[in-house]
């Protein structure tokens, strides 16, 4: 996040400088624009049969805190609260094309394609200087009943400016040798 104020950074810079924010500014409210540009990154992203079988509720106030409440428990996302915004990804039905190639394959595609948004929108909150953290935890039920949607929640992505403006920590991440082989 550091090197994205000034400058465009290219996907390598982004992938090296993206990371989880634990740490969030409360105060500092995500410009207009700035979640405008995410919003249109995450809608951008590919899709089994371009079909998005998924629905983002942006939550801000009141309830950005009740869902984060929703995604805390045994110790887990105590930091949420502090981010300003939460940005709820629920899943939605197939278009029938990319359902028929589920159940013909045995692939979930819904779930790849929910992975694959998330992945543009923390990658463009980063060069817009926003954290964000992708949250797995979290009371489903709980959570459709604060958005009002009948769809599950599959994750929920704080965003708001880091508190600090640290440098990124380490990638703790498998050698390229050992996630790649070439037939």
């Amino acid at each position: 996040m550091n090197k994205s104020r000034g400058h465009n950074m290219n996907f390598t810079e982004i992938a090296e400088n993206r990371q989880s924010c634990r740490s969030y500014n409360p105060e500092r409210e995500i410009e207009a624009e700035k979640l405008e540009k995410i919003l249109t990154s995450a809608r951008l992203a590919p899709s089994a049969c371009n079909g998005q079988p998924y629905h983002l509720t942006v939550c801000r106030g009141e309830k950005a805190k009740q869902v984060a409440a929703a995604t805390k428990g045994m110790g887990i996302n105590g930091f949420a609260d502090q981010a300003p915004v939460m940005i709820v990804i629920s899943e939605v039905p197939y278009v029938k094309t990319a359902a028929l190639g589920a159940k013909l394959k045995g692939n979930d595609y819904r779930s790849i394609d929910i992975g694959i948004t998330a992945a543009y929108l923390t990658a463009e909150a980063s060069t817009q200087g926003i954290g964000s953290c992708i949250l797995g935890w979290l009371d489903d039920k709980k959570i459709r009943e604060i958005c009002d949607t009948q769809y599950p929640v599959r994750l929920v992505i704080t965003l708001g400016y880091p508190k600090e403006n640290k440098p990124p920590r380490p990638k703790k991440r498998e050698p390229l040798e050992k996630l790649v082989s070439y037939k």
